[in-house]
């Protein structure tokens, strides 16, 4: 058993001991050394991945540049939620972008769990909210908030400041990272 999955879980929906330890152990464990993909473009993301150790990054490909959407550090989820869901090939890269361990659970496991553990189904309608909640968020903060405004949001995140290198940070938050060392170098002489 893993008391942080546990959490993940316990966030979303109240389980018995037993019923935790059982789905739980349905979570398989993988190593992914930085720099390699857990999903690629054009593959079916069919895993619901807990992260234990490190940190993955969603991104998909614009003319050739790197767009990071997403982030996923110790103790969140990592999916592509839109090929999980439908089916489809996705459009993205989940890449480690530091030595990684993860739990995962294939989504067919997860079909079972739903027979077997009603409060499965609870847990992953909780969960899908508190992803599509993240989502508008984020797109809101794109369209609506200036780039200073979406670091000084990240600044409040030390986890990302700590972890993620400045060129993924750039792309997060919709610039360059020459226009993120500007916004840098003004936000240090305003403080």
């Amino acid at each position: 058993m893993n008391n942080n999955l546990n959490k993940f879980l316990e966030k979303y929906v109240k389980l018995s001991e037993a019923e935790l330890e059982y789905i739980s152990n349905k979570f398989k464990r993988k190593l992914i050394k930085k720099n390699n993909y857990l999903l690629k473009q054009g593959e079916t993301c069919q895993d619901l991945v807990f992260v234990l150790k490190g940190c993955l990054r969603l991104y998909y490909l614009k003319d050739d540049i790197e767009i990071s959407v997403w982030f996923a550090l110790p103790q969140s989820s990592a999916i592509e939620i839109y090929s999980f869901i439908s089916g489809n090939p996705s459009n993205y890269f989940i890449q480690a972008i530091e030595d990684s361990e993860v739990l995962y659970l294939t989504k067919s496991e997860l079909n079972k769990l739903y027979n077997h553990q009603p409060q499965m189904q609870e847990m992953m309608r909780n969960f899908w909210e508190d992803v599509i909640l993240n989502l508008i968020d984020r797109f809101t903060a794109l369209q609506k908030d200036s780039a200073e405004k979406r670091y000084l949001d990240l600044l409040k995140k030390p986890d990302y400041m700590n972890t993620i290198p400045q060129k993924y940070l750039a792309s997060f938050i919709g610039v360059t990272p020459t226009s993120l060392s500007r916004i840098r170098k003004h936000i240090k002489k305003m403080h």
